[in-house]
Formats: structure tokens, C-alpha cells, sequence
């Protein structure tokens, strides 16, 4: 955010007597130096500077008929380059138009180039250019900086849509006020022996300066609303003035007199009354509004003739620099907020003696695991969390208060965990289930009947669960198809993926005829496992159904002809084992492979 460097200052006071500082004509229009002037509200609009037009820039026609109701003009010229804007106070109940024109003939006002028409519907208290002094970031009655250079001249006219006013206050902003404090704006466009209009505060004392050369005499008058008074005793070439008024100098010299006026309003300098420190819960995004904390700032002070920032620094509060948005977007932990209360009129009237803390706590995010794995046999499992935050405390729905607990059986488990400081309680619940895994029961599909150089195996889970699975020595995956497996003898390892259990199995591929017909014609007349030369001393029994040992062969046997000790069996369906050596040397069966084919006749 940008400095906001107040420099400038107004404020609305009694129209009796601020009749000098309202020109409704652009061809008048108040010359603006190192003070601006004071207002005291709007009343008509003399001639018609826009000669019937119906706009100018985003003016429109108001109700007057034309595009002046209740204005006034004023004109400044640059003095230095840097970033400068404006502030147009007023009540918030009011509602304001102005339009910034590059030049001073008033006979060729071109088109604005800045410009604001918005209504208030939305019960702003300022309109202009550069940043809104009340925090508002997005307000659409303010418009862009202006970027200056010396010597550029400014029209400014500043309009009434109605005549429902009390009056406005112009204060110059941004940094060009940091580099040119006292000249970024010429004063000799002012021809005024007492110089500009003149804006303090209750309790400071300025000086009028009128030394003239060649001055034989002074006298000193006062205006509060009843006419010029003289100012008994002040004869000198300088007065010192602590009050509000319409004040006069008669200056007399040898060649003649001079009249010179000047307008000189003391704002009362506000009171910033102790703001009480705020706890709360911390939420993502979260936004504290801090417009919630104005009544207690401003206490018995009317909101219409103060505004209340805040601040990140007591400096920032000091110069009214970079206020804090209202809806503030406030991080977890502890923080210090400078409060200033300044005159709406006089910004320099302000108090910035108060402060306040915001801590915002912390509100408990658990990340331990909501679905927790209890392994089938295992006497418990630990939920919750492992590594607590000393600063919360712990409520589980089964009674418990630790951070965490070992529970036993399956099921939902909830914890309320809590954040407490000041009386302020901050929680977060979080359930936690609790679900068994079974160890796995598996089987092998060996997808074929003739043995091929690459074959798909299929495992088979007779049990529910999270698994994984891998062949021989190779990686884990969670599909439970195999391809391209190579005939032979094979480890399938089946694992629940939470570290439960694994279960290893021992299958063979081989091949194999379902159907074989001994009957002369050729064909088929044997059946035989294909594949047997992969395994170590392979010994294939076949048997009938009532597991009567029928036939016994290896590697070498030229397969079964159908006949028992030389006699033809019937035509049924017979089965088959099949063992081997393993790599231990151990007589090991086919577990997966002990199955049936059938004889046909």
C-alpha cells in the first residue's frame, strides 16, 4: 500500500462566515496553496460553465437541468513531480460528484481526467483521488493517483447532485508531500497578503504576518459571524490567533491602503478513548472487522465529525499512513493495532494514543489419519495423535483425555480437540474409524489349456480388503492378473497394504488336455502334461473318482492311454496330481493344480 501523506486540510463551518471560500463560477474559482480553503456547503450554481451541455466526462445533468446543481471551482498549479491526490469529506447521508480538469481556461475545460458520479447508496463519508483515508481498499468513489509535474495548472469543481449539504473538506494527499512538504503546490497563484486560508488546531497558536514596507501604521480585525471587529491593541505588523474567524489587516503606508483578509479555522483535536484487546478463533481466510472497534475509539464523539483508522506501526498511526482495511485480513497469533481518531474536516486534529491487541488462536488442525487399520489378532492400535501440542487439550467420546488412545475393536472414535486462552475456547472434532483387515486367502487361475511361451495367471482373494500382490520376486501391484508368465513353477505373494499380514502360495504352469478320446482314430489318444521338463523330477498321479491310483508318470512317460493294467477304462472324468522338487529338495504337490479332465469314448 502507498504512503498516505496527509498534507492538506478543511472543514465545514457556519455559512455566514465562509461565504469567501465558496465560488460557484469556474471563472472565480478559489485559488488552493499550502492550505486549502474552508467550506461551509453549496447553494446554486451561478452561471452555466458546460454552456447546456448534457455531460462532461462521467457528469451527468442533475436535477437542476443542468450539470452544476450546488458547486464550487477551485484551481492549483504544481510545484514539484511526484504522486498527489485529494480527499473530499463529507456526510455520509450526502451525495457528491466532482470532476478534475487539466487547465486554467475555464473557456476550454476539455474533458476531465479524473471524474467520480457514483451515488452514495453506500454511505461513504469521502470521494477523490488515490486511497479512501478510512481503509477501504475497493471503494468506487475514489479513483486513480495522479502523477504531476511542476507547473501544470488544475481546475477542480466539486458538486452537490441535490441540495441536501452540510458542507466538504479538501485534503491533499500522497507522497509528493513527502518530498515537497511545504511546496508542492505554488502559492503564487494566491495574491493575498496574509496568504491562504489558514486550517490548525484547538490549542495551536499561528501567526498572521502582514509586514508591509514603508507601513506608518496596522490594525487587526476580527469576523466570528457578526461583522469585523477591531482587535484593541494589536497594532503591530503581526498577530498571533488561537481561534476560528474571518480575520483583517489595515495596513497603512505612505502611498496608500491595504485590505487583506484570511480565513482561519482551529479544529477541535479529538480524543482516541481505550479500546479493549480482542480473542478470537483463527479461521483460514480469516477477517476480523475492525469497524466493530469505531464506537469504542470514538466513545461519546460524533462518527459524522471523526473518522478512526488503523494502523500497523504507532508511526503509520502518527502520520496516518497506510490504514489497515477495515476488513482486515488477520493472521493466527498476536498483534498490536494503532488506533487514530482524526478530525473529518482537519485530519492534523487527530489522536493516535491508543492501541489495542488482536490474538487471533490458533484453531486445532489435527493431521493424524481418520481411517486407521486394527490388524486381525493384534490386541489394539493407537489412534489420535502422537505428537500433541501442549497447549490443547483432549476430549474423546469414550471418556479418554489424552491425545490419543488404543482402542481394540472397529468402529467410529471422535475427539474434540481444544485451543483455550482468556476465556476463549477454540475446538476442532475429528473422527477417527477404525476398520479390521483380515489376512488374505488366495487360489490361482492359470488363464489357459495348452501350454504357451507366455501365459496369464489370475489370483484369486477369498477375502475382502486392501491387498496387493507381486510374482516371484518381482514388484507389488494392485491388479491381481498376471501376464506373460513363463512356465514353471512360481511364488505368488499376497499382502494387506497396512502392514497386516502376507500370505505366500506355490503354483505351477503347465498344460494340459481337458478332453482326450482313446479310440483309433489317431487323435488323442493319449493325455499328458506338456511343460513337465521345467520342473525338477515331476511325478503326475491320476486317479478315479473314488481315488483309486490309476496311472503314475514323469517327464519321460508317453502319457496315458485310458487303460488300467492293460483293460480300457469307461468314459468318465478322472483327476490328477501333480509334485515336484522344490529348490530345497523337498517332494512339494501343485497345490493350485489339482484337477480333472475327462475321458471320451
Amino acid at each position: 500500500m502507498l504512503k498516505l501523506a496527509v498534507k492538506l486540510i478543511a472543514i465545514a463551518i457556519f455559512s455566514q462566515i465562509s461565504y469567501s471560500q465558496v465560488v460557484p463560477d469556474c471563472g472565480a474559482a478559489v485559488p488552493i496553496c499550502s492550505n486549502t480553503p474552508i467550506n461551509g456547503g453549496t447553494n446554486g450554481y451561478g452561471i452555466d460553465d458546460f454552456n447546456g451541455a448534457t455531460t462532461s466526462g462521467c457528469l451527468e445533468r442533475t436535477p437542476s437541468g443542468n450539470i452544476e446543481s450546488n458547486s464550487a471551482w477551485y484551481r492549483f498549479r504544481t510545484a514539484a513531480s511526484g504522486q498527489l491526490g485529494f480527499n473530499i469529506g463529507h456526510d455520509s447521508s450526502e451525495d457528491w460528484d466532482f470532476a478534475l480538469y487539466q487547465t486554467s481556461d475555464c473557456n476550454n475545460l476539455g474533458t476531465p481526467i479524473r471524474c467520480n458520479f457514483f451515488d452514495n447508496s453506500d454511505a461513504k463519508s469521502f470521494i477523490g483521488v488515490g486511497e479512501d483515508p478510512s481503509g477501504d481498499p475497493d471503494s468506487v468513489h475514489y479513483e486513480d493517483w495522479l502523477q504531476v509535474s511542476p507547473g501544470e495548472d488544475y481546475l477542480l469543481l466539486i458538486n452537490n447532485f441535490s441540495n441536501s449539504n452540510t458542507g466538504f473538506s479538501i485534503q491533499f494527499t500522497g507522497q509528493i508531500w513527502d518530498t515537497n512538504p511545504t511546496d508542492a503546490l505554488d502559492c503564487s497563484i494566491i495574491n493575498n497578503l496574509l496568504g491562504p486560508p489558514i486550517a490548525a488546531c484547538v490549542g495551536d497558536m499561528v501567526a498572521l504576518d502582514a509586514t508591509t514596507s514603508g507601513a506608518t501604521s496596522y490594525e487587526w480585525y476580527a469576523d466570528t459571524g457578526s461583522g469585523f471587529t477591531l482587535i484593541s491593541g494589536e497594532n503591530g505588523p503581526t498577530l498571533d490567533i488561537t481561534s476560528s474567524a474571518q480575520y483583517r489587516v489595515v495596513v497603512v503606508t505612505s502611498s496608500g491602503t491595504v485590505i487583506s483578509d484570511v480565513q482561519a479555522v482551529f479544529s477541535a483535536i479529538p480524543t482516541t478513548n481505550p479500546v479493549a484487546d480482542e480473542i478470537v478463533c483463527h479461521t483460514p481466510d480469516m477477517i476480523f472487522d475492525l469497524n466493530a472497534k469505531d464506537a469504542e475509539a470514538l466513545g461519546a464523539q460524533n462518527p459524522a465529525e471523526y473518522v478512526v483508522s488503523y494502523h500497523a506501526s504507532a508511526s503509520d498511526a502518527t502520520l496516518g499512513a497506510q490504514p489497515l482495511t477495515k476488513q482486515y485480513v488477520k493472521a493466527s497469533g498476536l498483534e498490536t493495532i494503532y488506533v487514530r481518531v482524526a478530525s473529518m474536516a482537519s485530519p492534523d486534529c487527530f489522536d493516535a494514543s491508543e492501541s489495542f491487541d488482536i490474538n487471533a488462536l490458533e484453531t486445532p488442525n489435527p493431521t493424524f489419519s481418520t481411517e486407521v487399520t486394527l490388524c486381525d489378532g493384534a490386541t489394539g492400535v493407537t489412534i489420535g495423535e502422537t505428537m500433541p501440542n501442549p497447549s490443547y487439550s483432549y476430549a474423546w467420546d469414550n471418556g479418554a483425555t489424552t491425545p490419543n488412545i488404543m482402542v481394540s475393536t472397529e468402529g467410529d472414535y471422535t475427539v474434540t480437540i481444544t485451543h483455550s486462552h482468556g476465556g476463549v475456547d477454540c475446538s476442532k472434532d475429528r473422527t477417527v474409524s477404525v476398520v479390521t483387515s483380515y489376512s488374505p486367502i488366495i487360489s490361482v487361475d492359470v488363464a489357459f489349456e495348452n501350454l504357451q511361451p507366455v501365459n496369464t495367471v489370475t489370483i484369486l482373494n477369498d477375502v475382502d480388503g486392501d491387498f496387493e500382490y507381486r510374482l516371484d520376486d518381482g514388484p507389488y501391484q494392485d491388479s491381481m492378473v498376471f501376464d506373460e508368465v513363463l512356465p514353471g513353477a512360481h511364488t505368488v505373494t499376497a499382502r494387506d497394504i497396512h502392514g497386516c499380514s502376507e500370505v505366500t502360495e506355490n503354483f505351477v504352469v503347465v498344460g494340459f488336455a481337458p478332453i482326450f478320446s482313446p479310440n483309433g482314430d489317431v487323435l488323442n489318444e493319449t493325455w499328458q502334461i506338456d511343460g513337465l521338463s521345467v520342473l525338477d523330477s515331476p511325478v503326475v498321479t491320476i486317479y478315479d473318482r473314488y481315488g483309486k491310483l490309476i496311472w503314475e508318470m514323469t517327464e519321460f512317460s508317453p502319457g496315458w492311454d485310458g487303460s488300467f493294467k492293460g483293460m480300457p477304462l469307461p468314459s468318465t472324468d478322472y483327476w490328477f496330481k501333480l509334485s515336484y522338487l522344490d529348490t530345497d529338495g523337498n517332494r512339494i504337490y501343485a497345490k493350485h493344480l489339482q484337477s480333472h479332465f475327462s475321458l471320451r469314448r
